[in-house]
């Protein structure tokens, strides 16, 4: 925990005043239309450079040329069969990313949509599709001033000229030298000072339901979009705001056909995926709609003509709320929709108009698995229909979800110890719960073939569930599956979904929904675990939108501390899935292509890599580069740490049989007997190109952790045995770890001979970071941890660019960056992070904010690279990302675990467990008897002291 004064950013990094006019802050003042003083900002007429992606040297190339070939053959193999491979470095996007990002929407796990902080929306993750942004229009009494422009400047990535009737002949007057965004995640602004209408001040505030600790509210696919208007002009004006959607669940489906529009009041029942747009009318706002128009204008309104009428009146024909639905589209047809809210504003007089956008895709179904009904149905129900009520409660709800975000973020912003731009990063690397793939299902076990499977909920709906009919045959002796669980099955045509949108206006009393009750269930084999007293769902997220794989468990180890912190029933969720996987095994056989080897997909004792990709929970490690039953950190970081976190005792014990195994399973790879574990001489970890040759600081320093954590574990729990036998090793092993790595003023990459064995590796230090975020005692010596960091903070940061970059993975000691291969040389993001909170986690808050600045500078700030709300999981010293949108960054959230740890941790017994573990005498005798290969212990690297707790 972090104690004494702070580290004080040198300045106020990003006061609001240099992004918008004081006058136009304090008129904005009201109904949270001034954006806060704690915020990411741009301009919107910021240039949005394209990004550049790493490349590999000529050597590194050479290296890698096998694993390349069996790598472009899978991927093929995996095209054939109409699926995307998890790792697919040959298949490029067709539109470059660019520094164009900003807070997307949603809550977690029903699907998002990334918004530009331009405007535009981008990046779906639904099922992908096209939209457009808010036009206004304004006239003046007198009728001599008439404005009308689309609220972003220029034209939108990705959208190109049809033809004169589709959206490029709308009016982009925009110029965007007078607004700005402001981001705070989930929140976000556009404050338009003065565009297009001189004398009309705009605020755009964008907000989601992500609130901690809401596992109802969290979960439910809506935004509100709220409009606060200020008139300091002499006369009175008519403003409209116009809110258009296009009908379409991806690529180009909306030229597919068959779509329909249909206006709406209140609710009324309609069949598959569903979006709802909607505008709050009150006694000062109307709202209109016009529920068809088409970017061509065949058999409709054209854009052109839609746009025309705008103008002219500034609202559409009341009558048109009794158009009922449109006419499916045809091949070929975009259907458009648009909601308007038209008020007047009095001179000097204020106003506030709010648009409501929610999206129904009840099931989330996997390629080669099963199809579960996503979290928010437990309270909405399965049918898309729900898109209505939900955007209903949204326009209802948002200033309940307003307040709960400022009461969960102010101790934070208010802190004026904190440097500034740690306080808005903090919150917007949160963007990747929303952005990052996440799925999250209501928990229930799928039905096959209208069958219940074991300790499914009788009264759930039948369909529950299915099989995809494609999947392929599976033996019975490889997979320890019930016949239920394989059986084949199918109620959608080809996978497809079909696409209806809704375009309403919303007002009235709130409208009561369905609510289905929580329900138990008992566990399957590794498909379902049980979820502790309440049933929260089961929780999945990418490890990447390029690196496509649930819960990669070594990355995961980063991330989850923003989990563990702000959702710690999902993290115990995901912990009991891992739980499940430890004591599950999968014998049919997969091929890894570093080495071209076979072997079975998942080994009994093994943490996976991941939870799977096209069928997770049933088909687990979709990663086959490597062995991964081989990689030595995956199975110590699943220890311990969750709950010392929780207290939860009820979840200890019910994991508690998968960390023994976990623990006995890494005893295959102490070879000599001496307590330690050791590498084997290939990428056995989360570098997983880069080789470790005998001991490794990283994974030897994971397993001496763990080692304490599992003894500590087992003492609390009430197994001795166990909490003598690993107390032992622990002793063993430390004093090996020391001997055979210390240098004098940091740890060795590894106790191998090769070029890089005396490397400085940023990451060094993780064993002891787990040890002290779990609320162990530290590991080594506290000099020696000092003395790690300060020489990692002297070398991997500072001598790159001044620490402007954050911290690179190796360095050599004589002060130049490891070429050992590319993953030496690049700076891990979310690393970075970790590094910085072990820092502070021991005192050293200068050189912990200092280089997790490096990462807010490269990645965040006008000078960096452009990677904001897209941040990758690396970059190099030239600052060429690798792999957008990635899930480590997360680990910021480890920083403020270490300046606030949880309750449960502070109000643990100030007593060193470990002292508790009493050795019996056979245990002595064997302790005394052990030579670790003639290797005595250093007396300075282990003093009696070692295990006293300070009080």
């Amino acid at each position: 925990m972090v104690s004494g004064n702070l580290f004080h950013c040198r300045r106020n990094s990003w006061p609001a005043e240099e992004y918008v006019g004081r006058t136009a802050l304090q008129l904005l003042d009201f109904d949270g239309g001034s954006p806060p003083e704690q915020a990411w900002r741009r301009r919107l007429n910021s240039h949005a450079n394209l990004l550049k992606e790493f490349s590999v040297t000529f050597m590194e190339a050479m290296r890698m040329m096998s694993l390349g070939l069996r790598l472009w053959s899978y991927v093929r193999e995996e095209a054939s069969h109409g699926r995307k491979a998890p790792i697919d470095p040959f298949t490029k996007e067709k539109c470059k990313p660019s520094a164009s990002q900003g807070v997307p929407l949603g809550g977690m796990g029903s699907g998002s949509i990334s918004r530009g902080f331009r405007g535009e929306f981008k990046n779906w993750h639904i099922i992908p599709g096209l939209c457009e942004t808010s036009p206004i229009f304004v006239s003046r009494d007198g009728g001599n001033k008439k404005y009308s422009s689309v609220l972003s400047p220029g034209h939108h990535e990705g959208l190109k000229k049809c033809n004169d009737s589709g959206i490029s002949s709308w009016d982009w007057n925009l110029s965007g030298q007078h607004s700005t965004y402001h981001a705070l995640f989930p929140r976000a602004w556009t404050v338009y000072d003065g565009e297009p209408d001189p004398d009309l001040k705009i605020s755009c505030r964008q907000i989601s339901p992500f609130i901690p600790h809401d596992y109802k509210d969290s979960s439910l696919p809506t935004s509100v979009f709220v409009y606060t208007l200020v008139n300091t002009g002499k006369d009175r004006a008519k403003v409209s705001l116009l809110m258009t959607w296009a009908n379409s669940i991806g690529g180009f489906s909306h030229h597919s056909g068959g779509h329909f529009n249909e206006p709406f009041i209140t609710a009324k029942d309609n069949p598959p995926v569903t979006f709802a747009i909607a505008a709050c009318e009150t006694q000062n706002v109307n709202v209109t709609v016009l529920p068809v128009f088409g970017l061509s204008g065949e058999g409709h309104d054209s854009a052109k003509q839609m746009w025309d009428r705008m103008k002219q009146n500034g609202h559409f024909d009341r009558e048109n709320f009794e158009a009922g639905t449109s006419m499916p589209s045809s091949s070929g047809e975009t259907l458009c929709a648009a909601v308007s809210a038209s008020t007047w504003v009095e001179p000097h007089g204020r106003c506030t108009v709010v648009f409501g956008l929610a999206w129904s895709s009840p099931k989330i179904k996997f390629q080669k698995g099963c199809t579960y009904n996503r979290r928010y149905t437990e309270f909405y129900g399965t049918s898309e229909r729900s898109a209505v009520n939900l955007v209903h409660d949204a326009l209802t709800k948002y200033r309940i979800w307003e307040e709960e975000i400022e009461k969960w973020q102010n101790p934070i912003l208010k802190n004026e110890k904190l440097p500034e731009w740690y306080k808005f990063t903090l919150f917007n690397e949160l963007y990747f719960l929303v952005a990052g793939g996440t799925v999250w299902t209501d928990g229930q076990p799928p039905v096959i073939d209208g069958k219940p499977s074991p300790g499914s909920n009788q009264q759930k709906s039948s369909k529950r569930g299915t099989r995809d009919t494609k999947q392929e045959s599976v033996k019975d002796n490889h997979v320890k599956l019930t016949a239920e669980q394989v059986t084949n099955g199918g109620d959608l045509a080809n996978g497809e979904e079909q696409s209806v949108s809704k375009y309403a206006a919303v007002h009235g009393p709130q409208m009561a929904k369905a609510t289905n009750g929580l329900g138990s269930q008992e566990p399957i084999p590794y498909l379902l675990s049980k979820n502790g007293p309440e049933n929260v769902g089961k929780f999945l997220y990418l490890e990447g939108v390029e690196y496509i794989m649930w819960c990669t468990y070594d990355v995961h180890f980063y991330a989850s501390f923003a989990l563990l912190d702000l959702f710690p029933k999902i993290e115990l969720s995901i912990q009991r899935d891992f739980a499940n996987a430890v004591l599950y095994e999968d014998r049919r056989r997969m091929k890894f292509l570093a080495d071209g080897t076979s072997g079975i997909r998942k080994v009994k004792g093994a943490v996976p890599h991941d939870l799977g990709t096209h069928d997770p929970w049933h088909e687990m490690n979709a990663y086959n580069i490597h062995d991964t039953s081989k990689w030595k950190d995956l199975n110590p970081k699943f220890v311990y740490r969750d709950f010392a976190a929780t207290g939860d005792m009820s979840f200890g014990r019910d994991v508690w049989p998968a960390v023994c195994a976990a623990m006995d399973y890494m005893n295959q790879f102490d070879r000599d007997g001496d307590g330690l574990i050791e590498n084997d001489g290939f990428p056995d970890q989360t570098y997983d190109a880069w080789t470790v040759h005998g001991i490794s600081a990283y994974c030897g320093g994971l397993w001496l952790a763990a080692l304490q954590a599992a003894a500590t574990m087992a003492h609390r729990l009430g197994d001795r045995p166990f909490a003598e036998k690993y107390k032992l090793k622990f002793i063993q092993a430390k004093a090996v770890y020391e001997a055979k790595l210390w240098n004098g003023s940091y740890f060795n990459y590894d106790s191998g001979t090769s070029s890089n064995s005396r490397s400085i590796q940023a990451d060094q230090l993780a064993g002891q970071w787990y040890a002290a975020s779990s609320g162990l005692p530290p590991l080594f010596d506290e000099n020696k941890i000092r003395s790690a960091l300060q020489k990692i903070f002297e070398f991997n940061v500072m001598k790159v660019k001044g620490g402007r970059l954050g911290a690179v993975n190796g360095m050599t000691p004589n002060g130049k960056v490891d070429e050992t291969c590319m993953q030496s040389r690049e700076i891990w993001t979310g690393v970075t992070y970790g590094v910085a909170a072990n820092m502070l986690l021991h005192g050293m808050e200068h050189q912990g904010f200092t280089t997790a600045e490096g990462i807010f500078i490269a990645g965040w700030s006008e000078e960096g690279y452009g990677y904001w709300f897209q941040t990758p999981e690396g970059w190099t010293i030239d600052g060429h990302y690798r792999s957008l949108i990635y899930m480590r960054p997360l680990a910021i959230w480890a920083m403020q675990w270490a300046r606030s740890p949880p309750k449960a941790i502070l109000d643990a017994p100030k007593v060193n467990l470990m002292d508790r573990i009493h050795l019996s005498p056979q245990m002595i005798r064997a302790m005394n008897e052990i030579n670790v290969r003639k290797i005595a212990p250093d007396n300075r690297c282990f003093p009696s002291s070692a295990f006293r707790c300070e009080c």
